[in-house]
């Protein structure tokens, strides 16, 4: 079987385009998570506070971020996909975070196979209510358990996405290889 973090590349050309592993869903709250030991997806927990994911989230397959996990991605869809599904995307923007005093940032992408993101190429290409919406669930995903903290530290920009993936891809490398 196949280990989605472990044998997927990181992309066709990355760090411009890179594979994204959907984890969870747009407009749910079921927060599912990769177990390569299975390996397959499976549910981690129901979000206890009353919000939704923003669109699809999941991971850079061979990459390990600072917080000692796969990166997190998410990518920017108009119709939600699968949990596993692997969707060929361009990142355009890094969200900075803070998780319980981990950093714990985000590249926000678009799929490159979807013409309606064909304009989206950097952070700027984002409306303000979008970045407004994905910090809004960031900042409040975990308000309702015990214990836990998250805030948004800012926005940066295409460029700073790719060294992210890069130290990423870096890391894993380090670590894994």
């Amino acid at each position: 079987m196949v280990n989605l973090w472990e044998d997927l590349e990181t992309g066709p050309n990355p760090p411009e385009e890179i594979y994204a592993v959907v984890e969870c869903l747009k407009g749910e709250r079921n927060k599912y998570e990769y177990d390569k030991d299975i390996p397959g997806v499976m549910l981690d927990r129901v979000l206890h506070s009353n919000v939704h994911y923003p669109s699809d989230y999941g991971f850079i397959p061979q990459s390990y971020y600072d917080d000692e996990d796969p990166f997190d991605v998410l990518v920017l869809v108009k119709d939600q996909t699968f949990p596993g599904c692997v969707v060929e995307a361009r990142p355009v923007a890094l969200m900075e975070m803070d998780d319980d005093g981990e950093k714990d940032d985000k590249v926000i992408a678009v799929p490159t196979e979807d013409p309606r993101y064909d304009h989206v190429e950097d952070l700027d290409d984002l409306t303000q209510q979008k970045k407004d919406e994905i910090e809004e669930f960031f900042e409040t995903y975990k308000n309702l358990e015990e214990g836990k903290q998250v805030e948004v530290l800012g926005w940066d920009d295409k460029a700073a996405a790719k060294d992210a993936i890069e130290h990423a891809m870096d890391l894993y490398e380090e670590e894994f290889q």
